[in-house]
């Protein structure tokens, strides 16, 4: 197992739940000041809800749907020293509901990032944990953008923030076992894309340590003055895992080294019509896990046992042989983050 980079990984990533109160509701326990905060409702059909502090409080995008940036003052009200303060909105606070935060620490709202052909608006970019959020105006042509990590990313979440014609502001996702000519979509079950030519989304170009490239398509940079976000996140060693996978379709599935033993995992069929599924340490405590939320769907929580896995002290193990999950020869591509065991000066670590 690899002694990890970063000693207390709750530092830079925590999962919290909690139950909705219908009214202010100040939520602790993160364990620092989020600067991405991702809330689901558990116990009903609700639209997933993210928010970040560089588009700020109130700004809410869905990782389910196509739509726009919506400004709603019931969703998250501040970004707090230990969590987050939320409104009344049904989504994120209805009350005896339960609902799930997944929390990443960036840099508060950040800067403008000049490192790309296009200038971002902000980036807000921690090097420490390789996650970074940035804002962007489309040119409607090839181009750069800074994304303030030092490394290369592994993966990019895309979402156009105010186009409105007809299918035309989808989320895009970069993964690099996929590579600069392929695309996944995070608000649908489809299976990996390819546009023709392949330039169009990422400009045949993988991320370098210092800008992502982008096409023209408008997922990623679509007519001159729309406004996407990006958020980057690259791997670190003992805290994060960006990769892939292939199914056996066996109750003895596939084991997935991570190095850490994980607090969060999302994955993908690349080759087939199936969910994204999302899995945490907290929503059961104890292996097998068997709940899962969909990112791309408004469902509840999904408690069947077909998706059953094990989070190991260095990776994840499939205990089924669904095909969502597991599909003989299926190409899956996931994003993990651990919880820290073994630190950089090989002494026991502060888990969560």
């Amino acid at each position: 197992m690899a002694y990890t980079t970063i000693n207390k990984s709750g530092d830079y990533f925590n999962t919290k739940l909690y139950t909705g109160n219908g009214g202010t509701n100040a939520i602790t326990g993160v364990g620092f000041q989020p600067d991405l905060i991702w809330i689901k409702e558990r116990t009903s059909t609700s639209s997933h809800n993210l928010v970040d502090a560089v588009r700020g409080v109130t700004k809410r995008i869905a990782s389910d749907n196509s739509g726009v940036e919506e400004t709603l003052s019931g969703i998250v009200s501040s970004f707090d020293s230990d969590g987050f303060t939320n409104g009344a909105d049904n989504g994120v606070n209805e009350n005896s509901q339960t609902y799930a935060s997944w929390n990443w620490k960036a840099n508060g709202q950040g800067s403008s990032n000049t490192d790309g052909s296009i200038n971002t608006t902000y980036t807000s970019a921690n090097t420490t944990a390789g996650f970074s959020i940035s804002q962007y105006t489309a040119t409607g042509n090839n181009a750069t953008v800074g994304h303030g990590l030092g490394v290369a990313p592994k993966m990019i979440l895309f979402k156009n923030l105010n186009r409105t014609s007809s299918n035309a502001q989808s989320w895009g996702v970069y993964h690099q076992a996929l590579g600069n000519t392929k695309f996944l979509q995070l608000d649908t079950d489809g299976a990996e894309n390819q546009t023709s030519p392949t330039s169009l989304f990422f400009n045949d170009t993988s991320p370098t340590s210092s800008v992502f490239s982008i096409g023209t398509n408008n997922r990623v940079n679509a007519d001159a003055g729309d406004t996407y976000i990006a958020y980057a996140f690259a791997e670190k060693t003992g805290y994060s895992k960006f990769g892939s996978y292939t199914g056996n379709a066996n109750a003895d599935g596939t084991f997935i080294y991570t190095g850490f033993k994980p607090a969060w995992f999302m994955f993908k069929d690349t080759e087939s019509t199936t969910s994204w599924i999302i899995k945490d340490n907290k929503r059961l405590g104890y292996n097998g896990i068997v709940p899962h939320l969909q990112a791309n769907t408004n469902d509840a929580e999904n408690t069947d046992g077909w998706s059953e896995v094990d989070f190991l002290s260095n990776g994840i193990k499939l205990r089924n042989a669904d095909n969502s999950m597991n599909k003989s020869g299926s190409k899956f591509i996931y994003m993990a983050f651990g919880q820290s065991l073994v630190g950089s000066n090989n002494v026991p670590c502060t888990a969560r």
